[in-house]
């Protein structure tokens, strides 16, 4: 396997079809699986994600998935998360109490609280990014595109210098975050036409 090639990690709840096939249509050559000796020599990795944190987590375990997530940070291979993927970044969630997170970035994902305004939860639909900076994976985006959300939960990094764009769900919340090697959407990149997969190329190329 070339080093350039773009791995997917398969932990059973991601929607990786849709990630694929854009990664593909995009040009890029893709592996999408479980196998740790075949993801770890993949140029990049990327962890989306649909379901559950605490499930999430004990999948990841269980195939062995999180010791080549560790080995892909020491050897600086660049890492998207997606949706889940980017909440399993941090170390807990509300959604599973007790359970750690991969803890790549500290902080605490949180539900969306009760307002006396209703709002319905999963937040789930199109709705506005604002960019709080720029980034390479958001590259010459303009402010206030809409991309594709469906979540419950948000995250609340400690060091807000991750955050590269925000969106307003009755809370103001992360929507893009990035250290520079590892970064994260928690909308759906794979589904939001043309800005998201300018966000794919970006990470593609970076």
């Amino acid at each position: 396997m070339k080093r350039k090639t773009i791995g997917v990690i398969d932990y059973g709840m991601g929607n990786l079809r849709s990630v694929s096939k854009a990664l593909e249509h995009l040009g890029a050559k893709v592996y999408v699986g479980d196998e740790p000796r075949k993801l770890s020599r993949a140029g990049k990795l990327i962890l989306p994600g649909v379901g559950a944190f605490g499930a999430a987590m004990k999948e990841l375990k269980k195939r062995k998935l999180i010791g080549v997530i560790r080995k892909a940070l020491e050897r600086k291979k660049p890492m998207l998360g997606i949706c889940l993927g980017l909440q399993l970044f941090f170390e807990k969630s509300e959604e599973s109490p007790g359970i750690k997170g991969l803890g790549i970035w500290k902080g605490t994902v949180h539900r969306f609280p009760k307002r006396k305004k209703a709002l319905k939860i999963p937040h789930m639909g199109w709705n506005q990014v604002r960019w709080k900076r720029t980034s390479q994976l958001t590259g010459s985006l303009k402010n206030g595109r809409y991309f594709y959300f469906v979540h419950s939960y948000y995250a609340d990094p400690k060091d807000r210098r991750l955050v590269v764009g925000e969106t307003e769900y009755g809370v103001r919340f992360p929507a893009v975050l990035t250290d520079g090697q590892v970064s994260a959407a928690q909308f759906h990149p794979e589904k939001s036409q043309a800005d998201g997969l300018k966000i794919l190329k970006n990470f593609i190329r970076a």
